[in-house]
C-alpha cells in the first residue's frame, strides 16, 4: 500500500440510508472538480448498499464499521465478510475502542477479524489507543504494545503492508478533549517503533497511521502537520457537512500542494 493522505469518516450509529446518500451528494457538489485526499466513508450497515450505488462513479471509498470473523452460521445480529463485499466494501474498521470497551471485544477477537478481512483482500483499519488512566500512569506504550502484539498474531510482514492503523486515544474520542500534537507525535512514533520491533525492522515505511479523537476543523491543521500523522479517522465532525469538507480541504492543502 502506498502511503497517502486519508480522511476516513466513522458515522457510528448515525444517519439513515437516505441521509447518508444525501450527505454524499452534497459533499460531492462541494468537492466537484477539486483534488482531494483519499476519502473513506464507514456508515452503518444499513447504508452500505445504497451508498455503494451512490459512490460508484465518485472518487470515494466505502468501509464498514465492523465484521464477524466466521464465514457464516447461526450468529444472530452479525455481518459476514462476504455480505460486506457484496455491498462494495473496500475497508473495515477493526478493534475500535467502542467495540473493545462497550462490547468487551478482546485483542484475540480483533486478531480473528483482522485475519478474516485480510484473507478476503479487504483493507483493515486497525484501531489502537489507551484509556486516560493508562496515559496518566505512564502505560501508553505498554497498552499499545499489547494491542499490537496480540492483535497482529499470525499477521506476516506482507499482510501488514496491506493495513491501515488508527491511533485513537480513548480519552479523546467524543469527549471534546483534544490530544496535544506532541502527545500524538509521541504515540505515533511509539506505534511505528513497536511495529519495527515486532517485525525485526523488516517492514516498509508505508503503513498509514491515522489519528482519531475529537478532530475538528479548528485543530485539524495543527494535527495534520504533526510528524507521523498520515490522515484522520473522524467521528462526530464527519457527520457535519461543513466541518467534514473543511477538514478534507485542510488535509489536501497539507499533502497535495
Amino acid at each position: 500500500m502506498i502511503k497517502k493522505p486519508i480522511v476516513a469518516a466513522n458515522w457510528k450509529m448515525y444517519k439513515t440510508p437516505q441521509e447518508g446518500v444525501f450527505f454524499i451528494s452534497e459533499l460531492n457538489n462541494l468537492l466537484l472538480d477539486k483534488e482531494k485526499p483519499s476519502i473513506i466513508f464507514c456508515p452503518p450497515f444499513t447504508s452500505l448498499f445504497h451508498m455503494n450505488e451512490m459512490i460508484s462513479d465518485l472518487d470515494i471509498s466505502l468501509g464498514a464499521q465492523n465484521v464477524y470473523f466466521e464465514k457464516d452460521g447461526a450468529f444472530t445480529g452479525e455481518i459476514s465478510m462476504s455480505m460486506l463485499k457484496s455491498c462494495g466494501v473496500q475497508y473495515v474498521i477493526v478493534g475500535h475502542s467502542e467495540r473493545r470497551h462497550i462490547f468487551n471485544e478482546s485483542n484475540k477477537d480483533t486478531n480473528k477479524k483482522l485475519h478474516t478481512v485480510l484473507e478476503n483482500d479487504i483493507v483493515p483499519i486497525l484501531c489502537v489507543g489507551e484509556k486516560l488512566e493508562d496515559r496518566e500512569s505512564g502505560n501508553t506504550r505498554m497498552i499499545l504494545m499489547e494491542q499490537l502484539k496480540d492483535g497482529l498474531v499470525g499477521i506476516n510482514k506482507d499482510m501488514i503492508d496491506r493495513m491501515i492503523i488508527a491511533y485513537e486515544p480513548v480519552w479523546a474520542i467524543g469527549t471534546g478533549v483534544n490530544a496535544l500534537p506532541s502527545q500524538v507525535e509521541e504515540s505515533h512514533a511509539m506505534i511505528w517503533e513497536i511495529l519495527l520491533e515486532l517485525y525485526d525492522n523488516n517492514i516498509k515505511n508505508n503503513i498509514p497511521i491515522l489519528y482519531g479523537g475529537s478532530v475538528k476543523p479548528d485543530n485539524s491543521e495543527e494535527l495534520i502537520r504533526t510528524k507521523g500523522v498520515d490522515g484522520f479517522l473522524i467521528g462526530g465532525a464527519s457527520l457535519n457537512l461543513d466541518m467534514f469538507s473543511k477538514i478534507i480541504e485542510i488535509v489536501h492543502n497539507k499533502f497535495m500542494r
